[in-house]
């Protein structure tokens, strides 16, 4: 038993330092694509109206086609290309999250699973019940398949209802603590996208405002095409951390609450074990 649990913790760690090398690489790929998409796809040369004087001159000569979004959003400045680095990064561990939960969860449908695993415990099928979570797999299944076992351990040793209680909820907590932490990894990244992109999108938004400003305090006749520029650098840069925020907002309370059911579902069959046990010893003692 001992063995199986170092194997486990050995396990975890190779997948959470795994997991430690997705996250930075997406991290750096993001922002990178981020740029590439900035500089190459939204600066391109034909979404703007002047494009050779643009190719020759740089950014600032350059004028969006009219309608043209691309070119719209490619004026909002080089603050616009780490917003997009950081939607990316949203989309990417949304994406990746979604995955690893879903999995967590299993093969079949949980709440079918539980009340069937629930079913067979409290008819003192264990073994059918261990079955049940063969077939589904995941986190729930292993955790409750760890106090199952752990039910049977301390059926055979006769523990009284106290200790059997005690030993089988340390198990489950101890199983727990294994298998959560690669559900809520990566999450801190997704709830710190909810405050870096308001902020990035803020900072965008304050540079825009110095260069409309800068415009208008030029001389006695305002440049305004360098106004232009300046309030359309603000309203992107807004828009686009806002965006950023909203997107990575809602993935973490989706998945937070995905977990917070799968650990109710451990409660929830880890609470009938130790029941179906105190039941189990009262019938042996009033034999």
């Amino acid at each position: 038993m001992a063995n199986a649990s170092v194997q486990k913790v050995e396990k975890k760690e190779g997948s959470s330092k795994g997991s430690n090398i997705f996250a930075g690489l997406a991290i750096v790929v993001c922002l990178l694509v981020g740029v590439l998409v900035w500089k190459f796809i939204m600066g391109a040369p034909a979404n703007f109206e002047n494009a050779k004087e643009m190719t020759e001159k740089g950014a600032e000569a350059g004028h969006p086609l009219n309608g043209n979004f691309l070119g719209t959003v490619y004026k909002g400045g080089v603050i616009v290309a780490a917003l997009l680095g950081l939607l990316l990064m949203a989309l990417v561990f949304s994406i990746e999250r979604f995955f690893v939960i879903s999995k967590a969860a299993g093969k079949g449908n949980l709440e079918s699973f539980v009340a069937k695993v629930q079913a067979q415990i409290k008819a003192g099928n264990i073994n059918e019940a261990m079955a049940e979570c063969d077939k589904q797999q995941g986190t729930v299944a292993n955790v409750v398949k760890a106090g199952l076992l752990k039910y049977e351990e301390v059926k055979r040793e006769g523990f009284d209802s106290e200790r059997a209680e005690a030993a089988i909820q340390q198990e489950l907590e101890e199983a727990t603590s294994l298998e959560m932490p690669m559900l809520e990894k990566n999450l801190v990244i997704l709830s710190t996208l909810v405050s870096i992109g308001t902020l990035v999108g803020l900072l965008g938004t304050v540079s825009g405002m110095i260069k409309a400003f800068s415009a208008l305090g030029a001389g006695t006749t305002p440049d305004s095409a360098q106004l232009a520029v300046g309030i359309s650098e603000a309203l992107i840069n807004t828009a686009t951390g806002i965006g950023t925020s909203t997107v990575s907002i809602i993935a973490y309370n989706v998945f937070t609450s995905k977990i917070d059911k799968l650990t109710y579902s451990i409660d929830e069959a880890g609470f009938t074990i130790t029941q179906t046990y105190r039941r189990f010893r009262a019938r042996a003692n009033n034999a």
